[in-house]
């Protein structure tokens, strides 16, 4: 996952999907799909709350070391191995989402595109994301189209609200985001 600079857009949508909330701003294999999200956004909390497991599992560099902590650790390392791998062969079969640039809040997504989708603000669909770069699967989340608007270099920006994600969805979701803000600010402070 590649963490991008700030960017300051001039949008009324950013102000209502990213004001006085928690955002990250990131490079995902990301896409938008029209169209009705009637059961395909049932593995997302799921897939959320293991993601959380398993990061928040991982063992601390600073703990003391010892040899099961060590051995722990070579098994992390041959299961990321593998994930990696497997990712590979997935991207390799053309079934992963672009990688862009995204916005992400509680509230919304703003996805950087290509070309101009038509997309109508009040259009229902579905947002396909891979959530983490160590694990090659996807989500798909509720959405409805906000706002599109041009880039200025060819492409043009695309800011979808989160509909109905429920409860337990949205606090898996919020959990994530926390972490990738986590994850952003230590690395900029180990960039400084």
């Amino acid at each position: 996952m590649t963490v991008l600079p700030t960017t300051s857009l001039h949008h009324p949508a950013e102000s209502e999907l990213f004001d006085e909330t928690l955002s990250c701003e990131l490079a995902l294999p990301a896409e938008f799909q029209a169209g009705s999200a009637t059961g395909r956004t049932s593995s997302a909390e799921g897939l959320l709350r293991s993601l959380a497991l398993v990061e928040d599992s991982r063992i601390d560099e600073h703990e003391e070391r010892s040899e099961a902590s060590l051995q722990l650790q070579r098994l992390e390392a041959k299961v990321d191995l593998t994930m990696v791998l497997l990712g590979r062969l997935i991207r390799q079969q053309g079934q992963e989402p672009t990688l862009r640039p995204v916005r992400w809040s509680r509230r919304g997504i703003r996805l950087q595109l290509g070309p101009r989708s038509g997309s109508l603000p009040g259009q229902a669909g579905v947002v396909r994301l891979q959530p983490s770069d160590w694990l090659p699967d996807h989500i798909d989340l509720p959405v409805e189209v906000i706002a599109e608007a041009a880039d200025g270099g060819g492409g043009h920006y695309l800011w979808l609200r989160f509909h109905h994600l429920g409860d337990g969805l949205e606090m898996a979701m919020e959990r994530h985001l926390f972490r990738l803000h986590r994850r952003q600010v230590a690395e900029a402070r180990r960039a400084r």
